[in-house]
């Protein structure tokens, strides 16, 4: 990834702080060869909102030169635009160059075209209007972001640093986004299908517990995990923790357990020598077979791939060492 070029393209009335958390990120401190070059229509100020504006360095043509294209939200999302920058856009996403956008950013994109035909989101206050001035867009507004492969989408605000963090991981793998987001002092992993929000009709205190609750089971991944036990914990009735479970998380309690066992076998992949089996050991799956049915489902590759492309290289990046001692063992 040395050497990726990331433009950030700042419109009008562009949010401070969705322009500033790809500038954290993908900052050159982390060591992970992000080159981030804030650009706008033409280089000079940019008005922004909240009363922060911003000054950028170059003009429209640096899409022309990025491997990733970032669209942070601006002002009047839902108004015309410049049909350069439009063209600029389908410039990129015809070469190839990964789209993604934060907040209202969606809407430039869908403007342009680029979200025709694909499942989309934005922040929930905004997918309502999304949904009406792009028709072919299928728009969740439920979901903290969106992975359509080369076009990405996130919710507004703080979303933008899980989708930010999303790609860190999908280029550098689990170890190297947990790093940069305990620099960030941010939550290392919120699924993409999270929720934006949790229903009011939650009462407060039940949140806490089940924060606490899935803080538990995330230290007992090795150890067979029912519902059962989870709403035990939580102590509230299995069919209310599995109904609230979902609200708040956008997953079943046992879909939201498993995701929680193949990231951890992710960073266990990455950072030691365990085999494949004993890994899966490790992060409660069971067998070998297990590990590699679900590493194909949800990542679409096997822990053998997984661990050739994320494992050993990540270790220098990230400053992290391999456990001591003997090695336990080799991938299968």
């Amino acid at each position: 990834m040395d050497g990726h070029k990331i433009a950030v393209l700042v419109l009008p009335g562009a949010a401070p702080l969705d322009v500033g958390i790809p500038a954290q990120v993908f900052a050159p401190r982390h060591g992970l060869g992000y080159e981030l070059r804030p650009c706008s229509l033409e280089a000079g100020p940019v008005a922004g909102r909240d009363g922060l504006g911003f000054v950028v360095e170059a003009g429209i043509e640096a899409l022309a030169e990025a491997d990733t294209v970032i669209v942070p939200g601006f002002q009047n999302p839902a108004g015309p635009l410049d049909p350069r920058i439009l063209d600029a856009l389908r410039d990129a996403a015809f070469r190839g160059a990964r789209m993604v956008s934060i907040c209202g950013g969606a809407f430039a994109l869908a403007a342009a075209g680029l979200l025709d035909g694909l499942r989309a989101t934005t922040h929930w206050l905004l997918a309502p209007v999304l949904a009406r001035e792009y028709p072919k867009v299928r728009v969740d507004g439920g979901v903290l972001f969106v992975d359509e492969g080369q076009v990405l989408t996130s919710a507004g605000v703080a979303a933008g640093i899980d989708i930010c963090l999303h790609l860190v991981r999908t280029d550098h793998g689990v170890q190297a986004s947990n790093a940069v987001a305990r620099v960030m002092v941010a939550a290392p992993y919120r699924s993409g299908g999270q929720s934006q929000y949790v229903p009011r009709t939650i009462p407060e205190p039940l949140g806490e517990v089940f924060a606490a609750t899935r803080e538990w089971a995330m230290r007992h991944l090795e150890e067979p995990l029912t519902v059962e036990m989870l709403a035990r914990h939580a102590r509230v009735s299995a069919r209310t923790f599995g109904r609230r479970f979902v609200e708040d998380t956008g997953y079943t309690p046992m879909q939201w357990i498993l995701r929680a066992r193949v990231d951890l076998a992710r960073e266990l992949l990455e950072s030691t020598t365990l085999g494949v089996d004993q890994v899966a050991t490790r992060v409660g799956v069971g067998t070998g077979a297990n590990l590699r049915m679900h590493f194909q489902r949800i990542l679409g590759t096997s822990p053998s791939e997984y661990r050739r492309t994320f494992g050993g290289g990540n270790l220098a990046r990230t400053g992290a060492a391999p456990p001591a001692g003997p090695a336990a063992g080799t991938a299968k």
